[in-house]
């Protein structure tokens, strides 16, 4: 049973290498607008440590990367890494788009969040962050 949070999650959507194609983190952000979240774009072709310091500076409970390139099993490790060399190991770091059933298992067992295909729901994605959060974070 996960806490009840006194405000709102604060979460930083990012596209991460050269991948071009943000619809998909436009639409989701707005999603987690909408469902209550205060929500940081980052915007097109950032690298792990901009998205990283942007958590930073921004203050997020969670990270969510958009990927549609096929770098995840390099832009996710990376930006755990930078994640635990800035102490920032109570961020979730989560994401979703075109990642295979063995690499999301792979990347779980490495320490991300719970990666999410296309199709899943807005309200699962957000149910997801919302309750990790409460749970995970100090307030």
């Amino acid at each position: 049973m996960s806490k009840t949070l006194n405000r709102p999650v604060r979460i930083l959507v990012a596209k991460v290498g050269l991948d071009g194609h943000d619809r998909g983190a436009k639409v989701i952000a707005t999603a987690l607008r909408d469902a209550g979240m205060e929500v940081i774009y980052t915007g097109l072709r950032q690298t792990p440590e901009m998205v990283v310091n942007a958590a930073l500076q921004e203050d997020v409970d969670a990270i969510g990367v958009s990927i549609l390139s096929g770098a995840h099993m390099t832009v996710f490790p990376k930006i755990m890494a930078l994640l635990k060399e800035k102490k920032m190991n109570d961020v979730l770091l989560t994401g979703g788009g075109i990642i295979p059933e063995d690499d999301m298992e792979t990347l779980n067992e490495m320490g991300t969040g719970k990666l999410f295909p296309p199709g899943t729901t807005f309200g699962e994605i957000s149910n997801y962050i919302k309750n990790w959060v409460a749970d995970n974070r100090d307030f």
